[in-house]
């Protein structure tokens, strides 16, 4: 089905600016909407409520989101759970308001307990402590599922909740410290080979096991998701569990990510694991079978990926970071 006038909060993201080229492509849009900061600060709920109000799009797909890696996480957790509160119940409620019927929430696969047993259902949620390096962002997120499901069950609404995975790309951040761990260790090995040093440090144990999904495959599963029909949609997922896991199913422990990247980069020296870093859950693979049951799968490799990604970070991210 088509899906109208869409509104991409976050179109400048890893994640936004995927879909964007994702619907883009398709043509399933019958035109695509953007804000950036300086024209829209979703943080301020007048101005997201007159924005909504005056665009009307007939559909939201809720990219926006303030992210980051184990560290910004931990050290920033008033930030992680304040603005990304803000963000998502401006845009869920005010479009509530403007008669906005369909929307997208893109949460995370850290709101699931961190001893949850794997691969991780959808059910799991709400069933355990959450990991304390990232539970403010986890519990914002989580309020953003609940949102979508009180609206739907009170007002009859389409708001529809995806879990992504791990998730690497083009033009993801490659801060030092705020990076997640794919471009944070892409970032380091460059350095390393151009530096001529012998070793590389990755954080923590090197055993936690993750799961990596790429965006654009991301975008890809959204769109998927998006196209199906009201009710056959709903006939599939839980009216009161909403979410849907968006992964490959499989997962890696940190140390084979490391070497993957490693020989990626062409970095011909040492892996050194720093056991006084964090290591965060000590797994996390995602149970896809309601997706697969809903009509998608990932066939894109991690190595695929990764190389695809370091490319991308050598042709446009050198000189912004300054390496």
């Amino acid at each position: 089905m088509g899906l109208g006038r869409v509104l991409v909060a976050g179109h400048r993201g890893m994640v936004g600016s995927a879909i964007t080229r994702r619907l883009q492509q398709s043509g399933e849009a019958a035109e695509i909407l953007t804000a950036t900061r300086n024209e829209l600060d979703l943080t301020n709920q007048q101005a997201t409520f007159k924005w909504l109000k005056k665009h009307k799009p007939d559909m939201v797909i809720i990219a926006a989101a303030k992210v980051g890696g184990i560290h910004a996480n931990n050290i920033y957790r008033a930030e992680f759970i304040a603005q990304n509160l803000a963000i998502q119940s401006n845009l869920i409620h005010g479009s509530y308001l403007a008669g906005i019927q369909r929307i997208l929430f893109l949460g995370s696969s850290c709101v699931y307990p961190k001893m949850a047993s794997q691969p991780i259902l959808e059910q799991c949620l709400l069933t355990g402590r959450l990991e304390p390096t990232n539970e403010p962002y986890a519990i914002a997120k989580i309020a953003g599922i609940k949102m979508c499901e009180s609206y739907n069950i009170q007002y009859g609404t389409d708001y529809r909740s995806v879990m992504p995975t791990n998730l690497y790309g083009t033009g993801d951040n490659y801060h030092p410290e705020n990076s997640h761990v794919i471009p944070a260790l892409i970032r380091r090995f460059h350095e390393a080979k151009l530096n001529g040093e012998e070793t590389v440090t990755v954080w923590g144990t090197g055993n936690v096991r993750r799961e990596f999904l790429f965006a654009d495959d991301l975008a890809d599963a959204c769109v998927h998701l998006l196209k199906i029909e009201q009710g056959e949609y709903w006939s599939r997922v839980d009216m009161y569990c909403s979410h849907v896991n968006v992964g490959l199913g499989e997962d890696i422990t940190i140390r084979e990510l490391a070497e993957l990247i490693k020989r990626t980069v062409n970095f011909e020296g040492d892996l050194y694991f720093d056991r006084t870093k964090p290591d965060g859950t000590p797994q996390k693979k995602l149970n896809v079978g309601l997706l697969e049951s809903l009509g998608w799968t990932c066939s894109r490799s991690i190595e695929s990926g990764l190389r695809q990604v370091y490319q991308d970070f050598q042709t446009n991210h050198l000189d912004f970071e300054g390496i």
